[in-house]
């Protein structure tokens, strides 16, 4: 008989490991939800799948300026924002681990293949593809149209 692994998620918290309502987080804490209702309301608390996810989406979720990072894992019910964010009943911290460094061609990165998800023209299409590639990342390329593309 073969156990089910956990997977592990992760949980972002302030500098003294709270989130939202004084909300207390830490090594073996958990917390739930009553599973119901929708993905921002009471019944689930929110964490991501990825770190990297967890850093780049903090400034439009939580905004958390002194952020720590906990692995944690999930229990009973799970939704999910397009895999933007996500939510469980039950969620517990296991442990805190450093927060990746974001740099700003990570942002600019993420940043172009977020606006390739919702389309753009041709002509922007083609140079992100050669930014993200490595192809042509001078000044010259980048025409005020792209930029507009992106903002």
């Amino acid at each position: 008989m073969r156990k089910n692994k956990q997977k592990i998620v992760y949980k972002l918290t302030n500098e003294y490991a709270q989130t939202r309502g004084g909300t207390q987080w830490g090594p073996g804490i958990s917390h739930s939800g009553n599973g119901e209702g929708g993905l921002c309301g009471p019944g689930y608390i929110h964490f991501y799948d990825d770190p990297l996810l967890a850093v780049l989406l903090n400034p439009i979720h939580a905004d958390l300026r002194k952020s720590r990072l906990w692995e944690a894992v999930t229990s009973g019910k799970v939704l999910t924002d397009n895999g933007l964010k996500s939510g469980s009943k039950t969620l517990t911290t296991l442990r805190e681990i450093p927060l990746p460094e974001i740099t700003t061609e990570h942002r600019v990165r993420f940043a172009i293949l977020c606006a390739l998800e919702v389309g753009g023209s041709d002509s922007f299409r083609s140079w992100a593809n050669n930014w993200l590639n490595g192809y042509d990342r001078s000044e010259a390329a980048r025409s005020e149209e792209h930029t507009s593309e992106l903002q």
